[in-house]
């Protein structure tokens, strides 16, 4: 019996015998990614030059902790339209302390703070008792409506963590194969680049003089990223590289580990979305195989599309120049 990584490896062996040799970073990703002992889904793209690199991009995976992008995302869109405030003060009660990331579960509760504090911490520490209370005051089913207005087929955030779902509220049939939430490489890379490009209004709407600020906010947030172990492993040490060039988002379960990044380098912004499943190695220390497969991956990916290293993040009002429009 075929395993996955050997299955996927004659796949792409029928498919470039269809469609050409592939090229030399193809050939790199699809090598690290058979080397790994589980499953990879993989979307990067260079928004300046639009090549991209992909491993079963539309594959539905887990999220883990990924999906508090979409929470930051339809936070955005609620300060935005006004809805709630950063300052909002949200009261976190001992009953909303959970297990797992972050440090609110340590702290003496009730606790006042604001929703500004609440999604630092889901970002940063990817604090899950910040998450609850960051869903409780959003609305889940603004979250996942958000999801569906965006067009995101296959992502979706299924309920608090740790904590059982409404009373007589069903869940999705798949919720138990996913737990928190699913999604794809593909359309986890899209809500990435949309924060990044400081595309908040609506498919048709027309963009305000107040979102540069808003989206300034987020990826404050995303460059304050604690976790650093798969994406920005090797690339922090990059020419180049600042304290702001990567912003990220991970999220890490027993036989997960995924990462999904924006990185300023030399030759435009590029987007890693990588995603690891089934995987053998369960440790929790900074040396999980799937997070040197990752950082191994985007290694990899920004070398060849920058050779010259990486770069700062460039400063508002060009938000928009990372795209290569």
């Amino acid at each position: 019996m075929l395993t996955s990584g050997l299955l996927w490896v004659v796949f792409c062996t029928t498919a470039t015998q269809a469609q050409g040799t592939p090229s030399s970073l193809e050939a790199e990703v699809r090598a690290i990614a058979a080397e790994h002992h589980g499953d990879v889904a993989l979307f990067a793209e260079n928004l300046k030059t639009h090549e991209t690199v992909t491993v079963f991009p539309d594959m539905p995976v887990q999220t883990a902790s990924v999906i508090k992008l979409a929470i930051l995302y339809e936070a955005l869109e609620q300060v935005r339209s006004g809805k709630v405030r950063f300052d909002d003060r949200i009261t976190l009660t001992p009953g909303d302390q959970v297990p797992g990331s972050g440090l609110l579960r340590l702290f003496d509760a009730p606790l006042s703070l604001t929703l500004k504090d609440v999604l630092t911490m889901m970002i940063v520490m990817s604090d899950n008792s910040a998450t609850n209370v960051a869903i409780d005051h959003l609305g889940l089913e603004n979250i996942d409506g958000r999801i569906v207005k965006l067009g995101l087929k296959d992502t979706y955030l299924y309920k608090k963590i740790f904590t059982p779902a409404p009373e007589g509220m069903a869940m999705p049939t798949d919720q138990k194969r996913f737990g928190l939430g699913k999604t794809t490489a593909r359309e986890m890379a899209t809500l990435m680049m949309r924060i990044v490009r400081c595309e908040l209004a609506e498919p048709g709407g027309a963009a305000q003089p107040s979102d540069p600020a808003l989206c300034e906010v987020a990826l404050k947030m995303l460059h304050l990223q604690f976790y650093r172990t798969a994406v920005p492993r090797y690339l922090d040490d990059m020419p180049g590289a600042t304290s702001d060039s990567i912003a990220n988002k991970t999220g890490a379960l027993n036989a997960v580990r995924n990462d999904v990044a924006a990185i300023s380098t030399k030759n435009g912004m590029v987007i890693i979305s990588a995603f690891t499943y089934n995987n053998k190695d369960r440790s929790w220390g900074s040396d999980h195989e799937a997070e040197l497969t990752i950082a191994k991956l985007a290694r990899a990916i920004v070398q060849s599309w920058s050779p010259e290293g990486l770069a700062a993040w460039p400063a508002a009002p060009g938000r928009a120049s990372p795209t290569g429009k």
